[in-house]
């Protein structure tokens, strides 16, 4: 891989992660209700799982993903739904004691599987696999190379807006902060899934994402 390649790797990693998805939006939201510590599971089960993604989507299943329009919609419709779900039990936490009596987290494995679930994540490992791994004869040594960046940057993307959500604890605890600070970011949810179903009606169509 040529350095402007891994430039321009470098520019696309820091744009896609850092801007706010329902990965970020869930990180801040766990860690507002649940402390730094409560949230690292979850901050680490984004870039395993999105990991994961890549290296499926690398070896061809992005290829039969985007040839069956059925399974495109079931990962659509389920991860929409889930988003629905999650922003559901966000919004009714007021307080700390609250957040913690309704467990109001993903466990690991529910992180990992959400990245099935997220079409940003499809776009996006299917935008690196095309850009900087499908059809070079080094494909093996590139997807090799692209996995462990885009694994520091979803770790270090998700960390850091868990990073914020734990500072905003102490501010949050006061009065019903808490509470519309977790609906705002259930709408962040439920806006996000609403954008979901908007670019994957885009891409079924024929059309280009937003």
């Amino acid at each position: 891989m040529t350095p402007a390649e891994f430039s321009a790797l470098l520019l696309l990693a820091t744009a896609s992660t850092f801007t706010p998805g329902p990965n970020t939006t869930l990180s801040t939201a766990i860690a507002a209700n649940r402390g730094l510590r409560g949230a690292l599971r979850f901050v680490c089960a984004v870039p395993t799982g999105w990991a994961l993604l890549l290296g499926l989507c690398g070896v061809g299943l992005g290829a039969l993903v985007l040839a069956l329009p059925l399974l495109r919609w079931g990962i659509v419709v389920t991860g929409v739904g889930y988003m629905l779900w999650l922003a559901a039990r966000l919004a009714r936490s007021a307080t700390l004691a609250e957040a913690d009596a309704r467990r109001l987290d993903v466990s690991f494995v529910e992180g990992v599987g959400l990245q099935f679930l997220n079409i940003k994540a499809w776009m996006l490992a299917l935008t690196v696999v095309a850009g900087w791994v499908a059809g070079r004869p080094d494909w093996p040594a590139r997807l090799l190379l692209v996995l462990p960046v885009m694994l520091a940057f979803g770790f270090s993307s998700n960390f850091t807006y868990a990073l914020i959500g734990s500072l905003l604890r102490g501010w949050l605890a006061r009065g019903r902060r808490l509470l519309w600070f977790n609906r705002l970011m259930a709408l962040a949810l439920v806006l996000t899934a609403g954008w979901m179903a908007w670019s994957a009606m885009a891409l079924m169509s024929g059309g280009s994402p937003p």
